[in-house]
């Protein structure tokens, strides 16, 4: 259900097409990637599918609060995706799924996933980084006619791509520098068009965008691109906990960090707040950040 007087962009419709999964026998779903001439699949494509074949299996009421996640091969676009899940408990207030994604008979990703009822508790974060608001920075179009020419063809064909989510960095420096920075960024980030008024899809959209830019982070003190010819970058595992509901009407702000790198790895952390600054989820990735020279 979209809010009223809301849109959906061509984008999103792809978007929440592909994520409308296919119910093949019981606790097997099967899922596509959209035929953009990627050599793989986008890991938050992969995230957000086996997210919703989990949630299919869980009774209502119950909300996802945590996932954590390993890529294990990379994603096929030009097959299908077949998604089986292992409904490991039911509890009285907690769900448990595994899912495991399958292209060519071999594992591809692996997801654990917990649900929870919702319950009274606690309740405090930390506060949201004073940085510019998106109105007062460059927008994604004056990004892309500014920069995109320096990229190389891969960098351009990527951004160029009509995309459901939106991003809009504070600082454009490591796009157009090569000089050694220290590991931390900030991007605003919004759904570009409507996202369905539906509190387990809205944490789909959200898991799905988790996956973007955070991995480029861990490079900034190195001074190096993620799209560098010299460096072999893969998301290597992820994890994500989703601590308030937010419906995804406006702009967001993704505050990231790389606290380390070393052994060909780097280790990112995200936190998602809503423009007014509450914290919705964080997450941590750890990925590949091999220098090819070390093949």
């Amino acid at each position: 259900m979209i809010g009223k007087g809301e849109t959906m962009s061509r984008a999103m419709q792809r978007l929440l097409e592909i994520l409308d999964l296919e119910r093949i026998e019981h606790n097997l779903y099967r899922g596509n990637s959209p035929q953009e001439g990627w050599q793989r699949v986008f890991g938050g494509q992969v995230i957000s599918q086996a997210l919703v074949a989990a949630q299919r299996t869980v009774e209502e009421g119950r909300f996802v609060h945590s996932l954590h996640c390993y890529f294990l091969r990379p994603g096929d676009p030009s097959v299908p995706i077949v998604y089986e899940v292992d409904r490991i408990r039911n509890g009285k207030s907690f769900t448990t799924r595994r899912v495991v994604a399958i292209q060519h008979g071999n594992a591809i990703f692996s997801l654990a996933a917990s649900f929870q009822i919702d319950e009274e508790g606690f309740d405090h974060q930390i506060a949201m980084p004073d940085v510019p608001k998106p109105e007062d920075l460059e927008g994604f179009q004056e990004i892309k006619d500014r920069f995109l020419h320096f990229a190389p063809e891969s960098v351009r064909r990527f951004w160029k791509r009509e995309r459901p989510i939106e991003i809009c960095p504070v600082s454009l420096t490591h796009y157009i520098s090569d000089k050694k920075l220290a590991p931390v960024q900030n991007i605003w980030v919004r759904a570009v068009g409507a996202v369905p008024v539906d509190r387990s899809m809205q944490a789909v959209v959200l898991a799905y965008l988790s996956d973007m830019t955070l991995l480029d982070t861990s490079l900034f003190a190195h001074g190096v691109a993620v799209f560098s010819d010299i460096i072999q970058a893969a998301s290597l595992d992820h994890a994500m906990w989703f601590h308030r509901p937010c419906v995804l009407d406006d702009w967001m702000l993704y505050a990231q960090d790389s606290p380390s790198a070393s052994g060909a790895r780097g280790l990112n952390r995200g936190s998602l707040y809503t423009r007014d600054g509450r914290l919705i989820a964080s997450v941590a990735q750890e990925g590949l950040i091999r220098r090819r020279d070390q093949d």
